[in-house]
């Protein structure tokens, strides 16, 4: 993927921490968009670095952004002011083919409604992402990654033959069998009993752990996020507790 022109020097941006430095850095990112009301400030001002191969959850009330904030992330949504670097890449000075790319190759995304292709089988959802790169090997890389996640046995079945549980691991497979820089999860288990939502969890971080992801989780439960090394609380569109400024 090319990357775009930039005079900004943003190597020594992701070089200065430690760990390889920032994997996003976030500098008075603001998002507004359009209602019935007129135009809403959704993201007013957020500014924290997160580090390479790090674990946050992202917590706060409902409306506060955390949502908005992991849509502006995965480059699914533009932020109308400020600045966006995810694994070294300026988000903002890239445009929509570029941002599809990126996504394809860099960041891994898990939601709380799987999003798996009906028509497809097991196998052939976790393949998607590794056809769409043209890798020769996409079904064998699927294979292996649906293994990792206890699947090697439903790789022939559909969505609809699959429990929500076994639904949410292919989505989690499909995740990481790209490689990504950075995952980000929202409400992973929030279509989950407890037990369900537990087993996935505990695939999720030692998916992140074994492989290095840097993990961003928006999550309701506090017990979720206090398994990552680090929370970050929204309020009003604002980060309330546990940011970084990315100037520090």
């Amino acid at each position: 993927m090319a990357e775009p022109n930039s005079t900004h020097d943003y190597k020594s941006d992701c070089t200065r921490n430690g760990h390889g430095g920032p994997a996003i850095l976030l500098d008075d990112l603001h998002l507004r968009l359009p209602s019935d009301a007129g135009r809403v400030n959704i993201l007013q001002g957020i500014s924290f670095d997160v580090e390479s191969g790090e674990t946050v959850g992202l917590v706060g009330p409902s409306g506060s952004g955390k949502t908005s904030l992991l849509m502006v992330l995965a480059g699914l949504e533009r932020a109308t002011s400020g600045r966006v670097v995810m694994a070294g890449s300026d988000l903002g000075r890239m445009d929509e083919d570029a941002l599809a790319l990126f996504r394809r190759d860099r960041v891994g995304i898990v939601f709380q409604n799987f999003h798996l292709v009906p028509t497809m089988n097991a196998l052939e959802n976790v393949a998607i992402p590794l056809e769409f790169a043209g890798k020769a090997n996409a079904f064998d890389l699927a294979r292996e990654q649906l293994e990792a996640v206890g699947l090697g046995h439903r790789i022939r079945h559909y969505p609809g033959q699959l429990s929500g549980g076994e639904q949410q691991r292919v989505a989690l497979a499909r995740a990481f069998v790209t490689e990504p820089a950075v995952l980000l999860a929202d409400e992973p288990t929030g279509n989950l009993d407890s037990a369900t939502g537990r087993v996935v969890m505990d695939m999720l971080f030692d998916l992140h752990q074994r492989r290095g992801t840097t993990l961003i989780l928006v999550t309701h439960q506090p017990e979720l996020a206090e398994r990552c090394s680090r929370m970050i609380h929204l309020a009003d569109g604002r980060v309330a507790d546990g940011g970084r400024e990315s100037g520090e």
